[in-house]
């Protein structure tokens, strides 16, 4: 493994896994980029060519083989602990950056030291007229994370503004404020790593900005299908064990209950041969298997709630 120099402004994180096709765009983007930066690639154990092709075609990259899939999570935390920089920005592999997109971030971060994030303005790839992917992450009312302005005019949301939380396809994070936060769950592998940080960092006394000059374009959900089994997994299991360690009580087993309770009455509808909507979420058997991952997760989401709620302010 390389060492990280101590000298760019910023190191940019890029994790991926069987990534090869889409790391070229990307890390080509990076290179345009008009501020100093180091680039980290967190390879999580590829078997597609990917290190062939960062020793042949990136060879000032800095590579991290985890030898592993360790998900994003823990891709994104391995990054963040090999960099040394103030400041580590995150970019998806299936994202390019526009040339001024890390600049924009830097300075918005410098000039709100009471931030910890700066989340970028994200355009669906490809789509006409140009919609947005995500100006940030909110969090509904129903306690699900979800992307602010998802498929919205790309003349949405032209001036700055704190938003609940950075999106982890395109941000730029204080590294000493979310080291000191805990980092990245590593447990949570895929889904939500992102808007359980922003939790902690808000309650921590920081800020998450967004900044519509750092624009990049996204091809969402490249590299994971979200109608898939695996996709609903990860994103309902996850969602629980964030409320778990960040949301005040009433709101953990309001969460839970509901979520008990919709898994009864669909596993009660199937017996009846009642129709059910044939997604991965309204599966009883996937939704078991969710409470029994949070189950198990549980003493470990407790342990983690109680650091978290003595450091809040």
């Amino acid at each position: 493994m390389s060492s990280v120099r101590k000298d760019p402004v910023a190191s940019v994180v890029v994790v991926t896994w069987q990534g090869a096709h889409l790391l070229p765009a990307c890390l080509q983007s990076l290179r345009r980029q008009t501020v100093p930066h180091t680039v980290v690639v967190v390879d999580n154990g590829s078997t597609d060519g990917t290190e062939d092709l960062l020793t042949e075609r990136f060879p000032e990259v800095v590579v991290i083989q985890t030898g592993t899939n360790l998900g994003f999570a823990g891709g994104a935390q391995a990054g963040l602990e090999a960099a040394h920089t103030p400041y580590v920005a995150l970019l998806n592999n299936d994202a390019v950056a526009e040339p001024g997109w890390l600049a924009a971030l830097v300075g918005a971060l410098d000039e709100n030291p009471g931030a910890a994030a700066v989340t970028s303005r994200m355009l669906l790839q490809d789509t006409v007229p140009p919609l947005l992917n995500n100006t940030g992450v909110v969090l509904l009312d129903d306690d699900y994370g979800a992307d602010r302005d998802l498929r919205a005019d790309a003349g949405t949301r032209l001036e700055p503004d704190t938003v609940f939380g950075f999106s982890g396809g395109a941000a730029l994070l204080r590294r000493d404020a979310v080291e000191a936060v805990g980092g990245f769950p590593r447990r949570f592998f895929l889904y939500y790593e992102d808007t359980d940080l922003s939790w902690r960092l808000r309650l921590a006394g920081w800020d998450i900005r967004y900044e519509p000059t750092a624009i990049v374009h996204h091809a969402h959900s490249a590299t994971v299908d979200q109608a898939s089994d695996r996709f609903a997994f990860f994103n309902e299991r996850n969602r629980m064990l964030m409320l778990t360690r960040c949301a005040p009580a009433p709101r953990v087993l309001r969460a839970l209950l509901r979520f008990v309770l919709t898994t009864g009455s669909l596993a009660l509808k199937r017996v009846l041969r009642r129709p059910v909507p044939d997604v991965p979420v309204f599966a009883p058997g996937l939704r078991l298997r969710v409470l029994g991952s949070y189950a198990r997760a549980l003493p470990w989401a407790l342990r983690t709630r109680r650091t978290i709620r003595r450091s809040a302010r």
